[in-house]
């Protein structure tokens, strides 16, 4: 009778165990869910496949938006405070990017700096990376407004800490990626080289951005010459330019990042909006715009730099994720300070307001973070 009683006690012993392993299993799974499935989204691998594209949408009115007040946040620049500059409308703050075929998760800021704590992150490009960059550390600071943060500008680097999480945002301007050197002839951008690369090496996720200043001529040209090896050129084709500089771009990403360390984004080509006739509009330009085009296809189609762009990923050895903003950006003629900037003269119909169409770039890059790129 001993006997039997201890073997019935170790029986219930076991199966109190194994159901107890079976709940734990369960709670983790629920975690599972709740982390990578919020408001129906699947796996990585499902959500990019043809049938759930999150690049692919319309634009729909949310009066849950923006996502913060613009006189909030202290990291916005005069150039994008499109409301402090008169302008009059407040739509074009309320619309939210809905994929086709999927959903994805709102932007959590404290959620990011959770699982960034101790990391550094950067955007490295041109204005449209000062955009993007002012973006998110205002949504992060929306998020966590009681959390000291610190903003250093020091030779082009501009830096925002959130000391609890200790987690650093940072912005390096460089809007062609390759270098631009002074010799004797001039300023001479150099196609195949990138020895401001050192700074970037130091980072836990980049966020590279170039085209904007690819098309500038006259004085508003970054450079005098162009050289490739031992060849110097007053100038070349653009494309061809913007191609040899990205794949300059790509050999630096192979040689020198390692993908367990560091994530990779291309931010995509952001497209301007200077000439109506590309959505069928008798407008000049982005002036007066007040509402996103419907649907989801642009009228001019798909920029020519974002075929190149694509076909250097393409070739790439290590992963680099695009932010495939350009569709999605061309639909939002509505989006520019135009007039409303700290230039009363200007029209600026390439950048964006904030807060703005960059909160959603943000949102896609949050949600590719969540997805496990």
């Amino acid at each position: 009778m001993g006997v039997r009683s201890v073997t019935v006690r170790r029986h219930l012993v076991f199966q109190c165990f194994l159901f107890l392993i079976l709940l734990l299993l369960q709670e983790a799974r629920a975690d599972h869910q709740v982390l990578y499935n919020a408001k129906g989204l699947r796996s990585r691998k499902q959500v990019n496949s043809s049938t759930c594209n999150l690049f692919q949408g319309k634009w729909v009115f949310d009066s849950s938006y923006p996502f913060y007040d613009p006189s909030n946040c202290p990291f916005i620049d005069p150039e994008f405070d499109c409301q402090k500059y008169g302008r009059p409308d407040k739509q074009y703050l309320k619309y939210r990017w809905l994929p086709d075929a999927c959903d994805f998760p709102r932007f959590d800021g404290l959620d990011f700096l959770r699982r960034w704590r101790g990391k550094k992150i950067m955007f490295v490009g041109d204005s449209l990376s000062l955009n993007q960059w002012e973006s998110l550390v205002c949504m992060i600071h929306q998020s966590a407004p009681n959390s000291q943060s610190s903003l250093i500008r020091k030779d082009g680097l501009n830096t925002v800490t959130f000391d609890e999480y200790a987690v650093s945002v940072s912005l390096y301007r460089t809007p062609y990626l390759v270098d631009i050197v002074r010799e004797s002839v001039g300023r001479v951008l150099k196609l195949d080289s990138i020895q401001a690369g050192d700074t970037w090496k130091q980072m836990d996720m980049l966020i590279f951005n170039t085209w904007h200043w690819w098309l500038h001529k006259g004085s508003s040209q970054g450079w005098d010459y162009m050289r490739e090896g031992t060849k110097l050129y007053k100038d070349m084709d653009r494309l061809t330019a913007f191609s040899k500089a990205l794949n300059t771009w790509a050999s630096w990403v192979d040689l020198n990042v390692d993908p367990t360390k560091t994530k990779v984004f291309f931010q995509g080509i952001s497209p301007t909006h200077y000439q109506g006739k590309e959505w069928n509009s008798q407008s000049k330009n982005c002036y007066g715009e007040l509402e996103p085009l419907n649907g989801s296809t642009y009228p001019a189609g798909t920029p020519e730099a974002a075929a190149i762009l694509n076909q250097v990923l393409s070739k790439m050895r290590k992963p680099a994720y695009l932010l495939d903003i350009t569709t999605l950006s061309q639909l939002r003629k509505d989006g520019h300070p135009s007039a409303y900037g700290e230039d009363p003269k200007g029209m600026d119909c390439s950048h964006w307001c904030l807060p703005g169409l960059p909160d959603t770039w943000n949102q896609l890059l949050y949600a590719a973070l969540v997805m496990g790129t």
